[in-house]
This record gives C-alpha cells, structure tokens and sequence, in this order.
C-alpha cells in the first residue's frame, strides 16, 4: 500500500442540534480498499457526502496528497479527483451510456461521440466492464447503470473513488464482478472507499475498516485481523450473538396458504404479478426472494386483501373449523380477523397502519379494539402489550404515552413489528421487517419469527439480505419480474443459485388484459 490519499482531520458537522459527524480523523491511502462500516444513522453518507462537495463540514480540514483542500461543491471534488457513486443514481433515462458519461463536461468543440465511445471502452477494457456505449439507461439492468456511474467517474480522471452501498441491489454474480473491478482499481493505484453495513462483504473486499458509531470513528483495523464478531461488537458497543437459531420444520407439514395462478396489474395497468403459485406452511418459514420491485410487495398486499386480484385464487386452511376459505372473496379486515397478518416496513414507516399524534398504547388499540365491544374501551391488555414491546424489542422510548411520532425511525418500526407479531397470527407476513434497525434489534425480531414458527405459525418473510433468509428461511421462494422462477430448500441452496433464479426470466413489462 502507498501513500495517503486523501486525510480528514477533526472532521464535525451538523444539522441543527443533530450532531451528524464528530471530531472524525480518517486516512485513505492510494491502492487501498478501505470499507467504512456503521449502522444507520451513524454518519457514514453524511462523512463521504463532505469529501463529495455535497455537504461543507463545520470544522476540521481535508487534505489530499499531503495538500490541505477546500471543497464546497462537486466540481471542486472533481478538480481533485474525487468521484462518489451514490445509492440513487444520477442518470438520464433517455440518455445513451456516452452520453451520460460525459454529460456536465465541458469541451470547446462540440463532443466527439466517437472519441468518447473509444475512450469508453479503453477504461472497460482496462478494468473489465461490461459496457455498451450506444445502449440508452432506460434499458438497462441496475448493475449496468451503476457501471455506467462508475465509468463516469473514471472518464473524469477519478484517483479515489467513493461507493455508498453498492452492493444493496446487485445479485451474489454481480457483486462478485464488482468486487473484481474493485480489486483491478486498487491494483492500478487508486484509493476506494466503500460506505457499507455488510459485514461479510466487508471481509471480502477490503484491506481495512474504518467504523463509525453515532457520528464518531471508534477504530480502524485491519481486514485481516478482523471477524464478524470483533466488528459487530466495534459497531454497536457491546458483545451480541449473530446467531440465528433456525428449529426443525415440522415433519408432516400443514398447509396453511394455497396461492395459485395469481395475476395482478397495477393503477398504470402493468402486471406486475403473472401465474404466481405456491404453498406457505404451519410451522415454517417461507423466504421470498428477488431484486427490488420484483413483485414481492404486491404479493403480499393482495393475501392480505390490499391489492386487486385479476385471476387465480388464495386459499386458506382455516386451523379454528378446519374449513378451507378463499381470502379473494373477503375483505381486508375479514382476513385479518381470520389471523392472517401483514407487516409491511415501508420507507415512511408511519404510513403503514401506526397514527403518528397517538401514544404507543393507543396505537396497540388500534389492532386489537372490535366493533361493539364496549362504550368503554379498554385499556389494560393495550398497555400491557404496548410496555411488552417496549421490554422485549428495547424501544428507546420516555414511556408507552409517548407519541410514536417522537420516537426515532427504527423504534417506530419495532412497535409496527411487535404488535403484529403479538396478535397472535396463523400466517405472519414480514417484509423488510429490519430495514434500518441496528443489528441487535435485527437479531431480537428474527429470533421473535423463529418463535412464531415454533408455535405453528406459517410465517412469509421477505427480505433484502441473501445470507439472512439462507440462514433464516426452510424454503426459499424466488420471483423475477413477477414470476415464480423457483423455489428451492434453504438447507442446501447457495447464494448463486438464488442469484440466478432472481435474474431469470426478466422481461419488459406486460400491459393490461380483460378481467377474469
């Protein structure tokens, strides 16, 4: 490894009396791999965002080559060959690759597109893109747009390269090319720097580990003298047990869901879900699988009656009479009350069934109050089940009275998690039921869909880690544009074959057709 790259010293910055970034020192050094972990909220985007131009710290300097800099905007970053790929990415759709690549550039004649095409290639071929100049964005694959944005940044001259995430929508295949592509950049000289909470990706790729926690770096370590285990505990402060107990799926297994042949389209008239098939069991945990915007959410709104249904059925062996009820002819909270419950974390965790200016308790009322029970309502089992959630989850809360809109993002989560989980389901619908909890409370809910299986509850998770629903799920269902591509045993599949069932089959939408 060769010199410094690029050095912050003392980096703060805030956002009114939220401290983002704290007295952070951090060097990066060229033809180094240094992944920069922490879980949400500990200020990762908002560092790199500074050394990006998109955000100008409150003190502290930069330095890079040794030289001390000023960057207030983006242009600067790239006069020092500084180049960020965001999450989100920032291309035009009805742009070609090359045109993307060097759009905000400019030239004192009119661009050569052919120059750019050559040059385009001679930086692919030097690290092994796969890459169409001439393709316009809006046909391409995510992992072609986000190699696209990394181009982008080469095409500008980019010596240190910053990647927020880059892994969050690729299939376990692209990762792998990714990493490859990473390795052939720091083997050229270059300082990369990747924003990331996967810890095993962590482990493979990188040569050390910065870890932020609440703003602040607590260390910096070597890859190679680092675990899972050493960096979770750097991460959250404390020892915590990684493992997920995953119990026997039941030897003559019930079935509880028969969804067959389901078609659904959505308000543009898309179809979004084609001849979906397939079986959720009592006592078990059926995984689903795919890239974002595969079909999974729509999936699950329409058991839970949320979704119209075109064609197909869903059936549900109901354990009370044993009588078998077809969910498509009830209503939403028909099928609730037959216990079939969906949790569902949205990006806007409040615009999913919790009331912002209620109370905790109240919003446990919100379940569990029937039509013409009572003048009264009561408040005793809401309360005791709201302060249950609160102990057993560790909600970061002044009381259960607290209004849940002053409660943070990922404990408002754990309530909307922990009061579905307590209505005591016979089928348990989570999707992303961790997305943006710290990884002790991931843990704590996946232990708590372990326990719903163990009392015979079929539980239909769906989420956006691979080695997560490996570890968590007995069968794994795996969709692609909207279709069932395969369903296969979690004990003995791998990460690849989940990656290339969740390519399968993908295909430009179909539109719509006559109701059945």
């Amino acid at each position: 490894m060769g010199q410094v790259a690029i050095e912050l010293k003392n980096i703060t910055k805030c956002f009114g009396p939220v401290v983002a970034n704290k007295g952070i020192n951090l060097t990066v050094k060229k033809g180094e791999i240094l992944s920069l972990l922490g879980e949400n909220g500990s200020g990762k985007t908002t560092l790199m965002n500074m050394i990006s131009g998109i955000y100008f710290p409150d003190e502290g300097h930069i330095f890079i080559d040794g030289k001390e800099v000023t960057i207030t905007s983006p242009k600067d970053a790239f006069q020092y060959n500084i180049g960020m790929i965001h999450q989100h990415f920032k291309l035009v759709d009805v742009f070609t690759a090359a045109e993307n690549i060097v759009l905000g550039l400019q030239e004192k004649e009119k661009f050569n597109m052919k120059k750019v095409a050559a040059r385009v290639a001679e930086i692919s071929e030097k690290y092994g893109f796969e890459i169409d100049p001439n393709k316009k964005i809006y046909e391409m694959s995510v992992s072609e747009k986000q190699t696209v944005e990394i181009v982008k940044v080469l095409y500008r001259g980019a010596n240190i390269l910053i990647l927020d995430e880059p892994t969050a929508v690729l299939t376990p295949q692209e990762t792998q090319k990714l990493f490859a592509i990473l390795r052939r950049m720091r083997d050229d000289g270059k300082a990369v720097i990747i924003i990331t909470h996967k810890l095993h990706e962590v482990l493979a790729i990188s040569d050390r580990v910065s870890v932020l926690r609440k703003g602040e770096c607590v260390g910096t370590v070597d890859t190679k003298d680092s675990s899972e285990s050493s960096l979770t505990e750097m991460m959250v402060g404390k020892k915590i047990s990684l493992n997920i107990e995953r119990g026997d799926a039941p030897k003559e297994p019930i079935d509880r869901l028969v969804v067959g042949s389901l078609d659904c389209y959505n308000r543009e008239g898309i179809k979004v879900l084609k001849d979906v098939c397939f079986t959720a069991r009592a006592g078990e945990i059926l995984g689903i699988a795919g890239i974002a915007g595969s079909g999974q959410r729509e999936l699950l709104e329409a058991i839970a009656g949320l979704q119209p249904v075109r064609r197909g059925k869903i059936l549900y062996n109901n354990p009370v009479n044993g009588a078998q009820e077809n969910l498509r002819d009830k209503t939403p909270l028909q099928i609730r009350e037959l216990g079939v419950r969906l949790s569902f974390v949205p990006e806007d965790r409040l615009g999913m069934g919790l009331v912002g200016d209620m109370d905790i308790v109240d919003n446990m009322m919100l379940r569990s109050y029937k039509k013409g029970n009572s003048l009264f309502l009561e408040h005793k089992e809401p309360r005791d089940l709201a302060e249950r959630i609160i102990d057993e989850l560790e909600v970061v809360t002044p009381d259960a009275n607290t209004p849940v809109r002053r409660l943070s993002g990922g404990n408002v989560q754990k309530v909307l998690v922990g009061r579905e989980i307590a209505a005591a389901p016979t089928v348990l619908m989570a999707a992303y039921p961790v997305r943006g909890l710290d990884i002790n409370s991931s843990y704590v809910i996946y232990n708590l869909l372990n326990q719903q299986k163990q009392e015979g509850v079929a539980v239909i998770f769906v989420g956006e880690d691979l080695d997560v629903l490996l570890e968590l799920s007995d069968r794994i269902l795996v969709i692609s544009s909207g279709k069932v591509t395969g369903l296969v045993d979690a004990r003995s599949t791998t990460k690849e074959e989940i990656g290339l069932l969740m390519t399968k089959g993908s295909s430009m939408p179909e539109r719509g057709a006559e109701h059945d």
